[in-house]
């Protein structure tokens, strides 16, 4: 028996089971259906390259067929350990835009602007640039500027210059739009993952109890209350209580699908599987969005790149030595070193797409191996209006959720991107790259928006970050209340990207932390009340 079960050891859940135990008279058990974080290639920043297109540390889900997308399924790389995706993603420490938070304000979620969620990021955050009205110091998730940037990057800025853009020093500064260097969830040149800030330095609490590769299988109910969780142990199902709450924070595919398994959800997305419908809940797995993404490359003969070769081999070897030594160098990076938040019409109030430049070739997610240096350019469009949905394949807990993102089946989404390509390679062909720009791998002609268009549908997905399956609000298809409370269910709470009412613009990992923190004071202060009315 434990006070707090918390289901998933990922960016949401690695913060609940740190801030709950710090009360010593608390009792929590953390499940992660991963391992333990132990790997290299998690604290070595520069083994996302290999993680990201394997099952190394990796759920690496698939999407349904995509009509948006040409029929292609896409692919959904997700954290399979302790840090949760915090553990494999580029590390880039962005919150999104101040509109976005007062934007789930207004739909009804009290407690969730900007000015409310502010105090949230800067407990959370030590920005080693220091404190200030808008970054915090002391907490837990270390953020750094990157170490060793590579010079192509003053090179991507300075064609952005070319082009009127205005240079940004600070993503999550008082104004959003520009181009500029990200920060990252690094610390001393090592990954610093929700795991690494929130969990390794408390292993010792004896009230904390971690059980990796333990996959939730079913959320144990008495009526409407949440009393327990089942999880798989080796071949043996095991069963544990908790006295007070059960938090889920498996992300926003591996919380409505369990949800749906405990038979909290749409009666016709239960009952075809046999399973018993326990509560119906029409907003499970509905309203799923993310971040739809298009990926230019080009070879170069810059040394300044990074690439699969002679040279790019001895390079690695090099960096390995100097990574060891200082903590410095080429494994220290993010790939995407650089980027933009931009508007794709001039009378927008906000940056409505998002890029990131990458020192390498990069195609299909690094699982087509390109020979030699280059570079690539993503873009994604910050605020899609398609809406997609996660369901179940099947009613074993083992199988992969049925995940359809329905990726461009809303005509401005498309529009969006489009017109944001465009820049981005105005950007690519301004007068600071012509000295280093070689063969593009897949050229289109850009004078016609229709093989613009054509390329998108042949070669866009995702950029990782799935949101808002499980969504927070008051209306008949919202799933938690804005204290993240699962609607007509006790002793339940979501604390995930899942509840997002909408996606923000930008990446997600800092946000998910930032409702982590969120929905610990919320568990805190029900526990305190709960006390007092005893």
């Amino acid at each position: 028996m434990y006070d707090y079960i918390v289901v998933g050891g990922g960016s949401g859940g690695a913060v609940v089971a740190s801030r709950l135990t710090e009360d010593p008279n608390v009792k929590v058990c953390l499940l992660e259906a991963g391992g333990p974080d132990k790997s290299i290639l998690i604290h070595a920043p520069i083994g996302v390259a290999a993680m990201l297109p394997r099952k190394i540390n990796n759920w690496g889900f698939e999407t349904v067929p995509q009509p948006g997308l040409n029929n292609r399924k896409g692919y959904q790389p997700r954290g399979k350990t302790l840090g949760g995706s915090s553990s494999i993603n580029a590390m880039l420490y962005v919150r999104g835009n101040k509109w976005d938070y007062d934007h789930w304000a207004s739909l009804g979620n009290e407690g969730w602007s900007f000015d409310d969620v502010l105090p949230y990021f800067k407990r959370a955050e030590n920005n080693e640039r220091g404190e200030d009205d808008l970054h915090g110091s002391g907490g837990p998730l270390n953020v750094a500027d990157l170490r060793s940037k590579k010079k192509i990057n003053e090179t991507f800025l300075s064609a952005a210059k070319e082009l009127q853009h205005p240079m940004n020093d600070d993503f999550n500064g008082p104004e959003q739009e520009g181009v500029g260097y990200y920060q990252a969830t690094q610390k001393n040149g090592e990954r610093w993952s929700a795991a690494k800030g929130y969990l390794t330095p408390n292993l010792s609490r004896p009230n904390l109890e971690i059980l990796t590769n333990s996959p939730a299988t079913k959320i144990i109910m008495e009526g409407k209350k949440a009393v327990g969780v089942e999880y798989k142990k080796g071949r043996n199902k095991v069963e544990i209580r908790a006295s007070k709450e059960v938090i889920l924070c498996g992300g926003a595919f591996a919380t409505p699908q369990l949800m749906l398994l405990s038979g909290i959800g749409p009666a016709d997305a239960i009952k075809p599987f046999g399973i018993e419908h326990v509560h119906e809940l029409p907003g499970v797995g509905e309203n799923l969005q993310d971040h739809i993404d298009y990926v230019t490359t080009y070879k170069s003969s810059s040394p300044d790149t990074f690439g699969i070769s002679l040279g790019g081999t001895g390079e690695i070897f090099k960096a390995v030595g100097e990574w060891r030594k200082k903590r410095t160098g080429l494994i220290t990076t993010t790939f995407a070193e650089s980027g933009a938040f931009l508007k794709s019409k001039a009378d927008l109030d906000i940056p409505d797409y998002q890029l990131h430049f990458v020192i390498s070739m990069l195609e299909d997610h690094a699982r087509k191996t390109n020979f030699g240096n280059g570079f690539s350019c993503h873009c994604c469009v910050l605020r899609p209006k398609s809406r997609g949905t996660v369901r179940l394949n099947s009613a074993d807990p083992s199988a992969d959720p049925k995940i359809d993102p329905n990726f461009l089946s809303h005509d401005d989404d498309v529009e969006v991107l489009l017109n944001s390509v465009k820049e981005m390679e105005r950007i690519l062909h301004a007068p600071a790259f012509d000295g280093i720009r070689g063969d593009q791998l897949n050229p289109v002609n850009m004078d016609s928006d229709e093989d613009i268009i054509a390329a998108i549908r042949n070669r866009a997905d995702t950029v990782y970050h799935p949101v808002g399956s499980c969504k927070m609000g008051i209306d008949h298809m919202a799933v938690v209340d804005p204290e993240l409370k699962v609607h007509g269910i006790e002793n339940l709470r979501i604390a995930d990207a899942s509840v997002m009412p909408t996606l923000i613009g930008g990446n997600t990992n800092a946000p998910t932390i930032m409702i982590g923190e969120k929905a610990a004071d919320f568990i805190r202060a029900s526990a305190t009340a709960s006390e007092k009315a005893a």
